[in-house]
């Protein structure tokens, strides 16, 4: 597991590229026949891949890590597949996911296994895991049964649909919210105009890039922005004082979790691009 610490914004305005890359960027999440988990102290949050190939993988023995006998005894999970059909066991019910299906995992789930339906096809599971006061069932959500949203225009290049997976209408959690935004084509821009979210921090995931072309992602206080360049299934960590916003070299489709003070998605503090520096 790869710990992250928090990272003050007087910090982050010192760090040079390589700097920025090494604490808010993941470049692997999924690897296969096995799990990866990066955990931030940023409100606590452990986010990362399941990919089983050849055989199931389970999520076991990770207790003494966050000081209780099992991952969920106090935490609750979301995931989105996002490659080919495969199931989430979880204390022995199967829920089969296909591909942009997603399960929310309730408190005090003693196991989790996965595996794919094809191997040539594998699963993989991209998941976020937040800190729980309370127990929620398991339940799978299908495309069918999210909120979703068009936003954007031809004309600022930043058309695009927000699949809201993991959110208080579709699903109750503690804190835990999820989705799934696709740009889409000759679209470039998220997330612009930009915001903050002083009470929530957020983990991008960015998919559906092809291999020659790349995400520049923007981050860093409204005065003080700074970029990354991030490629496929790479994922980058915004803490709540940071922009979290990106233009691509071709249209992409990102996974978002955020985590923090409430669920309320339209909570955010708004930048105009004039006032950006």
């Amino acid at each position: 597991m790869d710990t992250r610490q928090s990272i003050h914004s007087e910090h982050a305005k010192q760090l040079d590229t390589e700097g920025l890359r090494k604490e808010f960027l993941v470049e692997s999440i999924f690897e296969a026949d096995c799990y990866t988990m990066t955990y931030s102290h940023i409100d606590r949050i452990l986010f990362g891949g399941i990919m089983p190939v050849s055989k199931q993988v389970s999520i076991e023995g990770l207790g003494k890590q966050f000081g209780v006998d099992y991952l969920l005894e106090r935490r609750e999970m979301g995931i989105i597949n996002i490659g080919g059909p495969g199931v989430v066991t979880a204390d022995s019910e199967q829920y089969q996911l296909d591909e942009e299906q997603a399960i929310y995992i309730g408190k005090e789930t003693q196991s989790l296994a996965f595996t794919s339906l094809d191997p040539t096809n594998p699963a993989k599971f991209y998941f976020n895991c937040a800190p729980a006061h309370q127990k929620y069932p398991t339940k799978k959500i299908t495309k069918e049964q999210v909120e979703s949203v068009s936003l954007g225009a031809d004309e600022t290049c930043n058309r695009r649909t927000i699949y809201k997976y993991i959110v208080p209408n579709v699903v109750e959690t503690c804190q835990l919210v999820m989705g799934l935004t696709k740009l889409a084509q000759g679209s470039l821009w998220n997330t612009m105009p930009c915001h903050t979210h002083e009470r929530r921090m957020e983990v991008y995931l960015y998919l559906d890039i092809k291999p020659d072309n790349a995400v520049f992602h923007m981050m860093g206080e409204p005065q003080q922005t700074r970029h990354m360049l991030v490629h496929n299934e790479q994922a980058v960590i915004s803490p709540s004082w940071s922009i979290h916003s990106g233009v691509g070299t071709q249209n992409y489709s990102f996974i978002w979790g955020m985590v923090g003070e409430n669920q309320t998605f339209d909570d955010m503090d708004h930048i105009a691009v004039t006032d950006l520096r």
